[in-house]
């Protein structure tokens, strides 16, 4: 399952009233759903199973919801930015996500570690 499943799969899942849900556990899933509990869209995360059965267990319980995901980069294109040119998703209330060489990031904490990246998606 790659990103865009899962961050779909989670956003499905809080629309539908559900209080938890379960994902695969990779680092990519595990850092964009640990930069949703920062920004309150998800309440938290755990990692649980053993060995190569270990899944992340998310308490959807956020205080904001989740309006909409806009998919900026995608197999076919790959869309890059440099840090100059991250912009405020709906004047602050959203997130932008992006992935950095020093790893998944938002894009104000890319902006302020002066590091550019691949746009990965936007969420309000």
């Amino acid at each position: 399952m790659n990103y865009t499943d899962f961050v779909i799969k989670v956003k499905n899942a809080k629309t539908a009233g559900k209080s938890t849900v379960k994902s695969d556990a990779t680092k990519m899933n595990k850092a964009i759903v640990e930069l949703l509990v920062t920004r309150g869209f998800v309440k938290s995360v755990e990692v649980k199973g053993k060995g190569t059965k270990k899944y992340l267990e998310i308490d959807l319980g956020g205080k904001k919801r989740i309006h909409a995901i806009t998919f900026l980069s995608k197999p076919s294109l790959h869309r890059h930015a440099g840090y100059k040119n991250f912009k405020k998703v709906k004047n602050g209330f959203g997130m932008l996500v992006v992935s950095t060489p020093k790893g998944i990031m938002t894009g104000e904490t890319a902006r302020k570690e002066k590091v550019g990246g691949e746009l990965l998606f936007e969420i309000w």
